[in-house]
């Protein structure tokens, strides 16, 4: 059952920004990364599920219900950390977290008190105004806010970014946490290892546009593999080029001097073995494609990443 649905969403802000034709949905149990960098679409796309804005075209759903009409009803089913953090002036940390417990008409003393310990939350802390507060103290009330009602669904805006990588490690493990708990949770990011650690679906967004939705799993246990080699002579590599034709699957992905850095599918391995074994090999290695690998393909044209390395 599909919990978050993103059908065909479309907002023009004119000179292409905005999100066109965008479409993905997140079942029940599901960690979904929504992965990107920044200026690619994910808040645009997220404030819409969180009803902030209406679509130009196609809709946004939670529960099945349009989250631009329904807003009201599909509140307190869900947990929203905000890309960018403004927190109300004029209230100190606690009295921010009592009025978010009264909108959220939930006060569980035990689930704050231990989301406190766990993010360092601390009395200290939460007695200065929330406009005094450092970026990463801002980002440690919005997580402990989000998840203190203890919500079936979250939405997660670039969570962690602020936080120090203590912290980071923390909300990964709580995110592994909650998915045991059966949370459906929607996580998007530019940092590949929270996805990556995290996310069993991903989609990659650039432009406004959904460039490829894949299973996590499908990319860790891919049979296409990419190794390093580097022959004792640039004549043997330029020969063994040649002679590599009539291997089908072999793509070379770049090449310097005496090295080639290739892909190639498990298949075709043997074959590739014995016209190597022709060749003075001075280095041969294997490596995995990452997330980030396959995400480069999408961006390796572009100068500026904006923050997606």
């Amino acid at each position: 059952m599909s919990v978050i649905e993103v059908k065909n969403l479309t907002k023009d802000y004119g000179s292409g920004r905005g999100v066109f034709d965008v479409s993905f949905s997140v079942d029940k149990g599901e960690v979904f990364g929504f992965l990107g960098p920044n200026g690619a679409g994910k808040s645009t796309t997220i404030r819409h599920l969180m009803g902030f804005s209406k679509p130009d075209s196609g809709e946004t759903l939670i529960l099945g219900k349009p989250t631009f009409e329904a807003y009201s009803q599909i509140l307190n089913h869900v947990g929203y950390i905000p890309g960018e953090i403004a927190l109300p002036a004029g209230l100190t940390g606690f009295e921010f977290l009592k009025m978010m417990q009264d909108m959220q008409n939930k006060h569980d003393a035990e689930r704050l008190k231990m989301l406190r310990e766990l993010f360092e939350l601390g009395d200290v802390m939460l007695k200065n105004e929330t406009k005094r507060m450092s970026l990463g103290e801002k980002r440690k009330l919005a997580v402990v806010t989000a998840f203190m009602h203890d919500p079936e669904i979250l939405i997660l805006d670039e969570p962690t970014s602020g936080l120090d990588p203590v912290m980071q490690h923390h909300f990964i493990e709580f995110i592994h946490e909650e998915k045991k708990r059966g949370k459906t949770i929607l996580l998007s990011s530019h940092i590949f290892s929270e996805v990556d650690e995290t996310c069993e679906k991903i989609a990659i967004i650039k432009d406004g546009k959904i460039v490829s939705q894949f299973v996590a799993d499908e990319l860790k246990h891919a049979s296409r593999k990419f190794y390093d080699i580097s022959f004792l002579t640039k004549d043997m590599k330029e020969d063994f080029k040649k002679q590599s034709n009539g291997i089908h699957s072999i793509q070379i992905l770049h090449e310097d001097g005496n090295n080639l850095y290739l892909s190639i599918e498990d298949d075709d391995m043997n074959s590739t073995i014995a016209l190597l074994s022709q060749y003075k090999i001075v280095k041969f290695g294997n490596k995995r494609e990452s997330l980030e690998d396959y995400f480069m393909k999408f961006y390796k044209e572009d100068k500026d990443f904006g923050g997606a390395l």
